[in-house]
């Protein structure tokens, strides 16, 4: 039996399968308001055979966005287009789920078709805030304000609130966004973060913000419902966040209520040069994570062909996989790699207005 293709429970949600639909920024959001783009991106995946549907990198202020296009969960006028989306993903077998972030320095950005480059005021930027007022850099200039006390605790409401509306959404399985060099991550890195006062300098300032937001959603997520995050565990740079202190942050993180850490890297800097791009590079330290901090992990970074997907969840270095890339090429993408597998009946993956026809002309 295909083990890509088992149920997997966490708390009282069972995704049907081992695959998510890893959160895709679609820029395509106006005012942080979903529309049809995103109903027919997610539904389509959801019609694909994912057992877990992430949507997109969800800002919790406007200030948060990465981009004038990004999706937001700012204000309930934003709560009902997302309900429609997850009534449908809910009804064609996957689980919807959302990432929620905000995007520090990095935000005020143009389109990424349009330039990506960060956006002055008489563009449409705004202000952008983060642990310290370096900037990021490259095409991301913009010196941000550095955060006080009172901005650090007003986004942790900002999370709060918006992991309220998500439930009110329909979401069934909550993801906060720790990685990627955005606000959380800039917190996280002794290579952006150089903070002097209980924000900054040592392990354990450096991770308090994650863990304070952390405490702060799990009391508001129900607890019968899974709450992940995505966390950068390497920089890949000397003077960067490690695997081993993100081991010890991932053992922090589940005695306060974390159900799985999605394992991911980077982006804090803009030089990517020594990542070790390859086939599921990630996925050793994915590995490592599990047994260490003995925390459920999902992982994704190159894992596109459906023996390498099922490898990982078979040999226990991971408990789902996320798709990314592989999903946009192919929304059946669970379907040909059922097929591909030898899973029974793999149009059974399907809605029956596909599975039908599947069946009778194979």
């Amino acid at each position: 039996m295909s083990q890509l293709f088992s149920p997997y429970s966490l708390k009282d949600v069972t995704y049907k399968n081992r695959i998510v639909v890893s959160p895709m920024c679609q820029y395509s959001s106006e005012d942080g308001v979903a529309n049809d783009w995103h109903l027919v991106h997610l539904g389509a995946r959801a019609v694909g055979g994912a057992g877990l549907v992430i949507a997109e990198a969800t800002a919790v202020s406007p200030e948060g966005r990465i981009s004038p296009g990004d999706a937001g969960l700012w204000n309930d006028s934003q709560i009902e287009p997302l309900a429609r989306i997850n009534h449908f993903v809910a009804a064609h077998g996957a689980v919807p789920g959302i990432q929620i972030a905000h995007a520090g320095r990095k935000a005020s950005a143009a389109l990424p078709w349009n330039g990506g480059h960060h956006l002055e005021a008489n563009e449409g930027g705004w202000e952008t805030i983060a642990p310290t007022s370096e900037p990021f850099g490259a095409e991301l200039p913009k010196a941000p304000r550095a955060m006080t006390t009172g901005d650090i605790q007003r986004v942790k409401s900002n999370f709060v609130d918006t992991a309220k509306r998500a439930l009110a959404a329909g979401y069934r399985t909550l993801q906060l966004h720790f990685a990627h060099g955005y606000l959380a991550h800039e917190f996280w890195s002794p290579l952006v973060n150089n903070r002097t006062d209980q924000y900054g300098g040592s392990w354990e300032n450096r991770a308090r913000f994650l863990l304070e937001t952390l405490e702060a959603v799990r009391e508001v997520w129900p607890e019968n419902l899974p709450l992940m995050a995505r966390l950068s565990v390497t920089d890949w740079t000397e003077g960067g966040v490690t695997v081993e202190e993100s081991i010890e942050l991932a053992i922090a993180f589940k005695k306060r209520g974390l159900d799985l850490l999605d394992v991911s890297h980077g982006f804090a800097i803009p030089d990517i040069s020594r990542i070790p791009w390859g086939p599921g590079f990630l996925v050793p330290i994915a590995e490592k994570i599990r047994q260490a901090a003995g925390i459920p992990v999902s992982v994704g970074w190159l894992v596109s062909e459906p023996q390498q997907a099922e490898a990982i969840v078979a040999n226990g270095q991971a408990d789902l996989v996320m798709l990314a890339r592989g999903s946009l090429a192919d929304p059946h993408w669970p379907y040909h790699a059922a097929k591909a597998l030898g899973v029974e009946h793999p149009a059974n993956l399907l809605p029956v207005q596909y599975s039908g026809a599947l069946k009778r002309w194979r």
